[in-house]
């Protein structure tokens, strides 16, 4: 097996980098469309719910696969045409942009009403309530549900393979494909999304335990 990673050593590279890549976009847009999609939810506007919760409908309860083969081959039919790699970051950043809102969602809903009311009654307005009162608590709070979040999307990278991303899973496939070892490359890519996502864990409670001690 060290003799295939050897050979095969500048094509992993390649293709863990692209890996890394499109998780990390992926979560850097998903996040911050997660955040406006919690607020819609929780808006007083009833067109904003309605649009949002329409959203998270859709691309909660479809499979990521569909939505990306969707994208991929069925906007070109009107007038669409994306590239690969740009057809996977929006695909996994809408789809991760879902289930981000129901975290971010959780988390301000779990904020005590009472520092809210406490913060408007000093004369804070709305925005500066959010971002000094109600989403520093909220992000502790969701904290550990936002990190398991971004783990199953650093997983969710490989179905990228499909419409021809050259990321982990393509390259163990590629090569397995021209060597026969078919069970070795895979084991090989799966130890190394492995890695990757033990350094996301690791920051994770990295971040969580920075985050209690705001708490103290």
């Amino acid at each position: 097996m060290i003799d295939l990673v050897v050979k095969a050593g500048p094509l992993i590279q390649g293709a863990l980098v692209m890996t890394v890549f499109l998780g990390l976009s992926s979560a850097v847009i998903g996040t911050g469309l997660g955040l406006v999609i919690a607020l819609c939810r929780l808006s007083s506007i009833r067109l904003l719910r309605w649009v949002a919760f329409s959203f998270v409908s859709i691309f909660c309860g479809t499979p990521l696969l569909l939505q990306l083969l969707l994208i991929y081959f069925g906007l070109p039919h009107y007038g669409i045409d994306l590239a690969p790699v740009p057809t996977a970051i929006l695909a996994l950043s809408l789809c991760a942009g879902a289930y981000i809102s129901e975290n971010f969602r959780s988390g301000i809903l779990g904020v005590d009403k009472g520092q809210i009311e406490a913060a408007q009654s000093i004369g804070m307005g709305p925005v500066r309530t959010l971002f000094r009162i109600v989403l520093p608590q909220a992000v502790r709070i969701a904290a550990p549900s936002l990190g398991t979040r971004y783990i199953a999307l650093m997983k969710d990278t490989s179905l990228a393979s499909t419409i021809t991303v050259v990321e982990l899973t393509k390259v163990a496939e590629q090569i397995g494909s021209n060597t026969f070892r078919y069970m070795e490359m895979f084991i090989i890519a799966g130890v190394l999304y492995w890695l990757i996502n033990q350094v996301l864990t690791f920051f994770q409670l990295w971040v969580e335990s920075r985050l209690s001690k705001g708490i103290k």
